[in-house]
């Protein structure tokens, strides 16, 4: 691998890029530079300081075939030719074109997020003032020019016409390398002002150069996966997705096969096509999918190994960096079956939404399970197994970090335990452990053991109180299904039942959007007789409905929240142990006579507004 080092003027860089001289590679990901980013980068140009180098690929390379696309915000004419290919200052460059050419308007965002259009103008008299007040001489303003106030009732300042720029002394930035000899001369009284603009065009517009590192026809593949990873300077760095789609883009032997070159990202959205029918995937992300075909690749090649030292089992990112496309290609239709699979299986334990999977990461080692395991992965005694196994992440907890050890001892160990239950525990199911107290602190989707107990009562045969249908996976969308306090809130607010008791799993259970505002926010003592009027249906009929909710009725009807509390939360217990195989620790009882919020997580503590029937 050779490579350059020149520098070019600014004004080179804008021409390529609004040429399509220079463009980028189809992987690179979106532009994505806020807007006080972008009015920071045009101070440090006007200040002359340095922004950094730029990496360019020189194209025509037989080795690296990258289908270019253009600088966002550039419009070519189709089969426009790259010169080169732009391999790290995407973001700087890509806000110089936009901002400093064209009509200016940049498409970026705010500090939350909020899509937005901006232009960037300079207060000439203040940037001549001092070098320090640059900074402040910089202004974005909305695409039209005109800065509002109040709501946009009152206009706090108008550039939206070069007379008002005239008259207030600013200088539009998309001219500083374009035209701005016109902008001067309609100036409507030039012989006083043109001296001072041309003073300020002058020291604005001196030359200002930028190094660039052009790497050359004879770079490899593997060498420019290496530059994305290490060299990207200043700016966002690559997922494994991203650096991969530089490795196999550039494959001999496939393109020596098939004539074509292999594009990861159009194979990904074939895959996401292909799981469209199934909303859980949509949680998987590109690089879970190639996690698991690690996973899988390690393990055939750990056992394939027979010295005293075998490849480790891995989904570490430097192990799928060593994918190859042949290891890819091997995997992938096994495993996109797989995560079908792993669909259904959610579907089993009630688990319809991506919102309510417990965790989206669990999936890559299921999917590889259920890869190793074929078709034994349906057969009762294995199911139940690997059941057990998957409520012991959830429950347990332990899928939130260091996730990358456990998909190895996963694949490792459950298909063997799983096909033979004399076979070592996985660890995952050894790790596994909960108590009653965290009932108390499991308050938001924010925790995947709150999904996980609400899914499990659904499996357990809950059913809607208005209208008595299983909350399967028809009825979740059909009656809008979701997770509702029991207790309401109002009310638990008017009887001074403290957060830790009202927001509570023990407190919540899934229902219709119908029956949710049939309970409102009064005592259950009132809402119940309302729901059997309004179903038609005895008390004896409806208790049993709630019941299936592992819900004390006759504790409802008193409006004993205590009660209830303590009872369901035994009741949970058991419904845990039940899933994970092992008893729960039952702890002190906590009491209601003051909050403990000790036993909050700090994530979840206390501030959210419940949505729920209020």
């Amino acid at each position: 691998m050779g490579f350059l080092t020149p520098m070019h003027e600014l004004g080179e860089y804008l021409k390529w890029t609004r040429s399509g001289e220079i463009q980028l590679p189809d992987f690179q990901r979106g532009y994505k530079w806020e807007d006080e980013r972008i009015r920071q980068l045009l101070v440090t140009v006007l200040r002359g300081h340095p922004m950094g180098a730029v990496m360019l690929l020189k194209t025509g390379n037989s080795q690296v075939r990258f289908k270019p696309r253009a600088i966002e915000g550039v419009h070519l004419t189709p089969g426009t030719e790259a010169k080169y290919l732009l391999l790290d200052g995407q973001q700087r460059l890509t806000s110089l074109t936009q901002a400093l050419s064209g009509n200016g308007v940049v498409a970026t965002k705010d500090s939350r997020g909020r899509l937005l259009d901006r232009r960037y103008f300079v207060h000439m008299e203040t940037a001549l003032s001092d070098s320090n007040r640059v900074d402040e001489a910089v202004i974005s303003v909305p695409a039209d020019g005109v800065v509002r106030s109040n709501f946009g009732k009152d206009v706090v300042l108008d550039l939206g016409d070069q007379d008002k720029q005239h008259e207030h002394g600013y200088f539009p930035l998309n001219l500083l390398y374009g035209d701005f000899m016109s902008w001067i001369l309609e100036l409507q009284n030039p012989a006083p002002g043109k001296h001072f603009h041309d003073k300020f065009i002058k020291q604005a517009a001196a030359t200002y150069d930028i190094p660039a590192i052009i790497l050359d026809e004879d770079t490899d593949k593997a060498a420019v996966a290496t530059v994305f990873e290490k060299v990207n300077i200043g700016g966002l760095p690559l997922n494994v997705f991203e650096l991969l789609t530089a490795v196999f883009a550039g494959d001999a032997d496939y393109y020596a096969k098939t004539g074509e070159d292999f594009r990861l990202n159009d194979d990904w959205r074939e895959t996401q096509l292909k799981w469209s029918s199934y909303p859980v995937l949509a949680a998987v992300e590109n690089t879970d999918f190639l996690q698991a075909v690690t996973m899988l690749t390690t393990r055939q090649r750990h056992l394939a190994d027979s010295s005293d030292r075998p490849p480790a089992i891995s989904a570490k990112r430097e192990d799928v960096l060593k994918l190859t496309l042949s290891d890819y290609l091997h995997w992938r239709e096994p495993l996109r079956e797989a995560f079908i699979w792993a669909s259904t299986f959610l579907a089993d334990r009630h688990i319809f939404a991506p919102r309510d999977v417990p965790y989206p990461k669990q999936l890559v080692p299921l999917a590889a399970i259920k890869v190793v395991l074929g078709k034994q992965a349906d057969l009762i005694s294995v199911s139940e197994r690997l059941v057990r196994w998957y409520w012991c992440g959830v429950i347990g907890e332990l899928y939130g970090s260091a996730i990358e050890s456990r998909f190895a001892r996963d694949i490792e160990m459950v298909p063997p335990w799983a096909t033979d239950g004399s076979a070592p525990v996985p660890r995952t199911v050894q790790d596994a452990s909960f108590t009653e107290s965290r009932l108390h602190s499991l308050r938001t989707r924010n925790a995947a053991a709150y999904k996980g107990i609400a899914a499990l009562i659904l499996a357990g045969g809950a059913r809607d109180w208005m209208e008595d249908k299983a909350l399967d996976k028809v009825q979740y969308v059909d009656l809008a299904v979701d997770i509702h306090h029991i207790f309401p809130q109002k009310w638990c607010d008017t009887n001074g039942i403290d957060a830790e008791h009202r927001e509570s799993i023990v407190n919540k259970t899934t229902i219709s959007a119908r029956t949710n505002r049939t309970i409102g926010g009064v005592a259950p003592s009132s809402y119940l007789p309302v729901i059997e009027t309004r179903a038609q249906i005895d008390s004896t009929h409806l208790d049993g409905l709630v019941a299936t909710h592992l819900i004390p009725a006759e504790l409802l009807r008193q409006d004993h929240f205590e009660n209830f509390f303590r009872a369901r939360r035994e009741s949970l217990c058991e419904l845990v142990e039940n899933a994970i195989g092992k008893a729960v620790q039952r702890d002190i009882d906590l009491g209601f006579a003051e909050e403990d919020s000790a036993q909050f997580e700090p994530d979840e503590f206390p501030n959210e507004v419940s949505m729920e029937n209020d």
